[in-house]
């Protein structure tokens, strides 16, 4: 393979190769501060525009080094209106004003194009959550945070057994993440074969999650569905402290966390425990999850930051299986029963992992920087299913290269980013047959080596008028090489699935009318090859006739802020023709069956408005903000034609036309906060032939807490809450096309959690 080759040499040469000189260098310093109270602001992110990092300390200080002087500094933190330096003095004391303006939330800087633009420069669909969007909710799950993203669903077809859809449906995703790409501190979370064990990390772990919409192939590989990159938590600079908290809730719901953080001017460290139980709130859907991260990261030099990620995981979660209409109706809190039922066959998954990630971030000068990443895992897998006994071992190594360069083409700003990434993974995959949840007879024994990589490059230009236009282009291949060594017929043992080389362009185009508004368009084009379990399927059969997904993506926006910024809107709609499209199905012994049906046509808007009622840090009331998204999905099968039945025209599986999330979030200058949340789903077609629906439901919920600064170290959390107040009976994860009409996964009814957390400052 060529472009395996080639990739393999690159990475391999930036290895021996990156570079020890001392280049010229540019150091900026000063304090950031509140603009009404002028008190220091901790934790805020100062970006150069030449790829450098830093964050204020508790006084408020910063130093920053670059290799040479930065067209601009831009500084960010939540809650706060970002601010921009242009053509910044080095040497001088700087003295920076941040504006309270919760309205700003997604004015921060996006990374996920590689150009560390503020959100109102990016030419792309992009939304940010929070760290404080996920702690609205009680961290038990990530699902209700990603949730209030429009265009995105988030499901659990069992406690800790997640899905995600952008733009589309969890169709071909009968279990676990599929045709999402997920990175973690910008390394490769996502495995080469193409799946996400995303329930092998603790919500605590994650310090915000930037979702980019649509294909985005043209930076980050194959994918027709989008790339979440989640980013980790660290201690900010002069930080020293130790932090515990507690919380227990309704159907056994227990969870403990410790974490210390360390940071200084050029080190943090941070180390955090989580562990989750759960007794479950229907039959066989229990939880128990161990999760250790070490988080770290390094300033040797001026020019060079060094981090590096250790995420070790042990979970074990019970999966209840689907309902029929009849048994949801009569006792949702049931297990699927019968001679495969989900207690008699001890239908669960033991999962342990272990993920190392290193990153390094070097400026070789003003205008050229690279970033390059390496990683490994280790995944066990013990599964006893309804139907099968799996039992698989992961072993992975990838990496990741970025090159950046700034230029001057006359009046013309450009940046031009190039790179690769490459990943190869090894499992040994088995099946047996379950006899009441331990392993039976051998059926399958299967190698498989994974392998898939791509090389890309960008070229992004700021043009007269304040247009910024953006061209990008990657070339992406994958390849599965499959040993089987059971049920091995006429000596033909070995399967090789080599898909073809696609390019995946992208063009945008983005205007900034005025300095709170801009609008913005582009065309992109996305490769989805099959996933390996969509290849081997969990029976033991080989898919040969499956092929890869291709589409194409238009779409075209409007963001910014009026009303004196206290108004905060983002606005896109888009038109995805998607080809060869796949879809499955599950066979009598429920095993899912996948297929290509021809083409798909999506269309939808998604919305996302904030206001700020009230802002005032030194008044009692100090916030009051409301907010709303909402996203509208005309999802239609354009051609599909099984056997004798003909679905074009029908909607498209497991998407629901309307969907939308509101909120209210007050804050009082004693530390009292309230949260509330609700979530509407219109109703979801669960087949293809559009004969089978899920309801209509309105979830809501409200967190009630208090934070507390209790004498110099010492902080204090008390906090209580409470999800689906109104008891709604709603399935979460459904299960499509499933056989024998067992549809449904029952979500958890009315539940109420409380807490707390200590944090001990030195």
């Amino acid at each position: 393979m060529i472009l395996f080759r080639y990739t393999y040499t690159l990475l391999f040469l930036l290895l021996l190769l990156l570079p020890q000189a001392l280049l010229a260098q540019a150091l900026y310093t000063g304090v950031v501060l509140k603009s009404d109270t002028e008190q220091p602001l901790q934790g805020v992110t100062i970006t150069a525009s030449s790829g450098e990092q830093g964050i204020s300390n508790e006084n408020g200080y910063f130093s920053l080094a670059t290799a040479a002087a930065p067209a601009r500094l831009v500084f960010s933190y939540i809650g706060y209106k970002t601010e921009t330096i242009t053509n910044p003095a080095a040497g001088q004391e700087l003295r920076v004003l941040l504006q309270p303006d919760a309205a700003s939330l997604q004015e921060v800087v996006i990374t996920g194009y590689e150009t560390n633009r503020p959100l109102l420069q990016t030419a792309g669909a992009v939304s940010i959550v929070g760290r404080e969007v996920i702690e609205r909710f009680d961290e038990s799950s990530l699902v209700r945070a990603v949730n209030t993203v429009p265009g995105v669903r988030m499901e659990e077809r069992a406690p800790a057994s997640y899905r995600i859809s952008i733009r589309g449906s969890s169709l071909r995703s009968p279990y676990g993440i599929r045709n999402v790409k997920l990175y973690y501190d910008g390394i490769p979370f996502t495995e080469a074969n193409g799946t996400t064990a995303l329930n092998l990390m603790d919500a605590a772990n994650i310090g915000s999650i930037e979702v980019l919409k649509g294909p985005t192939g043209s930076i980050y590989g194959a994918g027709t569905g989008g790339t979440v990159l989640l980013e980790p938590r660290r201690a900010a600079a002069g930080e020293q402290s130790l932090e515990v908290g507690a919380m227990t809730g309704s159907f056994g719901l227990r969870r403990y966390t410790a974490t210390a953080r360390v940071g200084g001017e050029k080190s943090s460290f941070l180390v955090q425990y989580a562990r989750q139980e759960y007794d479950g709130h229907r039959q066989q859907s229990a939880v128990e999850r161990e999760v250790l991260l070490l988080s770290s990261e390094f300033r040797p030099s001026d020019k060079r930051i060094l981090s590096a990620n250790l995420i070790y995981s042990d979970l074990y979660y019970e999966l209840p299986g689907g309902l029929t209409q009849e048994q949801y109706d009569e006792d949702p809190s049931q297990a699927r029963g019968g001679m495969f039922g989900s207690v008699a066959q001890n239908a669960s998954m033991n999962q342990e992992g272990v993920n190392v990630g290193l990153k390094q971030e070097y400026t070789f000068s003003e205008n050229f920087r690279n970033t390059t990443s390496l990683y490994g895992l280790h995944r066990f897998r013990d599964h006893p299913f309804n139907t099968d006994y799996e039992r698989n071992a992961n072993q992975e190594i990838g990496g990741r290269t970025s090159f950046a360069y700034e230029a001057r083409l006359g009046s013309i700003g450009a940046t031009f980013t190039a790179g690769g990434e490459l990943q190869r993974g090894f499992e040994a995959a088995r099946t047996y047959d379950n006899n009441g949840g331990e392993p039976g007879d051998l059926r399958t024994d299967d190698e498989v080596v994974a392998k898939s990589g791509f090389a890309f490059a960008q070229a992004e230009f700021e043009l007269p008028s304040d247009f910024i236009a953006t061209a990008a282009l990657s070339l992406n291949d994958t390849k599965y090489e499959i040993t089987r060594l059971h049920q091995v017929s006429s000596g033909n043992y070995k399967y090789n699935r080599d898909f073809d080389a696609v390019f995946s362009p992208r063009v945008a185009l983005l205007k900034q009318l005025t300095e709170q508004l801009s609008i913005h368009a582009s065309v992109s084009s996305g490769f989805s090859p099959p996933t390996e379990e969509e290849i081997l399927t969990s029976d033991g059969q080989l898919n040969e006739e499956l092929e890869a997904e291709k589409g194409t993506n238009y779409e075209a926006g409007i963001r910014g802020f009026a009303l004196k910024g206290k108004l905060n809107f983002d606005v896109v709609g888009f038109y995805f023709k998607l080809k060869e499209t796949i879809v499955s199905r599950q066979d009598v012994s429920s095993v899912a069956v996948f297929r290509n049906v021809g083409s798909t046509d999506q269309k939808g808007i998604e919305t996302s408005i904030n206001y700020t009622l009230v802002d005032e840090p030194a008044q009692q009331l100090s916030l009051l903000k409301v907010w709303t998204s909402y996203t509208f999905s005309h999802f239609r099968f354009d051609a599909y034609q099984q056997n004798e039945n003909n679905y074009s025209g029908n909607k498209l599986t497991g998407v629901a036309p309307h969907a939308a999330t509101a909120g209210i979030d007050l804050n009082t200058r004693i530390g009292l906060y309230l949260n509330l949340t609700a979530n509407y789903s219109d109703e979801i077609p669960l087949n293809d032939e559009n004969t089978v629906y899920a309801d209509s439901y309105l979830v809501a919920g409200a967190r009630l807490g208090v934070k507390r600064q209790l004498g110099q170290h010492f902080g204090l959390e008390l906090f209580s809450g409470v999800d689906n107040v109104t008891d709604k009976k709603y399935s979460l994860g459904n299960d499509l096309n499933a056989f024998g009409g067992r549809f449904f996964q029952p979500a958890p009814g009315r539940n109420y959690y409380g807490g707390l957390s200590l944090k001990y400052t030195l």
